[in-house]
């Protein structure tokens, strides 16, 4: 008898990815688009509608879809509330619309719980019990998995770390270490700094932003390591919170600030210990996902196979 096969579709800020697997944590098939933010929520449902097109074949045998969408959602009616990145999500409800085109069951999740679950069951969860994964992209979420599920407060959102805020001003985590906040810091120093080595890799046709940032740690720039600690350290800042509240047994970053590897997380493993109450030393370890840029779509196939089982995400 053939494995059961279920749907993940992750719904970021900045791309958009449908995959398809089975029970192992393996991603058998994949379609990856690049988000146009211009287009709105609609040019994103143009894409999820293509790419079911495609795999009509494929739509035959999956059991379930789970999606990881970046934002607050409902995850028991599967209504979006918001999306901060890209317009007309809101009080949308995806679940609805993605079984009528499908007319498979249909399970809605934050990505960054979504990841977390993938991380849980895959990644650094075989090792740890109580786990929590923050997501570092175009915005900046955080899942808890404890004890073989995601932790749910009440709808419609819980531990939205980037939306703490770091002073009274009104600073949030998000406004100064999401992909956004970051491509602007680097953009900023290259202004002022127009003989540089990250000027310098800008103009032989890098993408001047936070992708410039992993060349530079490369050859030891001390300007790009300078504003890695930077960002570390409102990191560690932020998160010290939420180890006096909730003390994981680890804590797992994903997105692509976290492709800077050893880079990121050896600065923020350094300054995590400062903000900590004594008592609570030494702190949660600091790794970086196993799953790498897999771990939303992967936990959302996840996320339909838990839910179909057990009948859960069900308004």
């Amino acid at each position: 008898m053939a494995a059961e096969q279920f749907m993940g579709i992750e719904i970021g800020g900045t791309k958009l990815q449908l995959v398809i697997g089975g029970t192992d944590g393996i991603i058998e098939a994949r379609r990856r688009y690049t988000i146009d933010p211009s287009a709105g929520a609609a040019g994103i449902r143009a894409d999820i509608s293509q790419c079911f097109q495609e795999w009509q074949d494929q739509l035959r045998d999956i059991a379930a879809i789970g999606v990881g969408f970046g934002g607050p959602v409902d995850w028991a009616s599967g209504t979006i509330r918001v999306s901060n990145q890209v317009q007309g999500w809101e009080s949308f409800n995806l679940k609805n619309w993605l079984e009528e085109l499908t007319d498979k069951p249909v399970f809605i999740d934050n990505d960054a719980n979504t990841a977390a679950l993938g991380e849980g069951v895959y990644g650094w969860g075989m090792k740890y019990a109580k786990l929590f994964y923050m997501t570092l992209g175009s915005g900046i979420g955080g899942g808890m998995f404890a004890d073989g599920k995601i932790y749910h407060g009440m709808a419609p959102g819980e531990l939205e770390i980037g939306h703490l805020r770091l002073d009274k001003n009104g600073s949030t985590l998000e406004s100064r270490c999401s992909g956004w906040a970051v491509n602007e810091k680097v953009i900023r120093y290259i202004n002022t700094n127009p003989g540089s080595l990250l000027s310098v890799l800008s103009k032989a046709g890098n993408v001047p932003g936070a992708s410039l940032l992993g060349p530079a740690l490369a050859q030891q720039d001390p300007a790009a390591q300078q504003i890695v600690r930077e960002i570390a350290d409102d990191l560690a800042y932020a998160l010290s919170h939420l180890v006096h509240l909730l003390h994981p047994e680890v804590i797992v970053i994903g997105g692509g600030l976290s492709l800077l590897g050893e880079g990121l997380r050896a600065p923020l493993v350094s300054a995590l210990p400062g903000y900590l109450m004594h008592s609570f030393l030494p702190a949660p370890p600091v790794e970086i996902a196993k799953l790498g840029e897999d771990v939303v779509p992967a936990g959302a196939v996840e996320l339909a196979r838990l839910a179909l089982k057990q009948h859960t995400y069900t308004s």
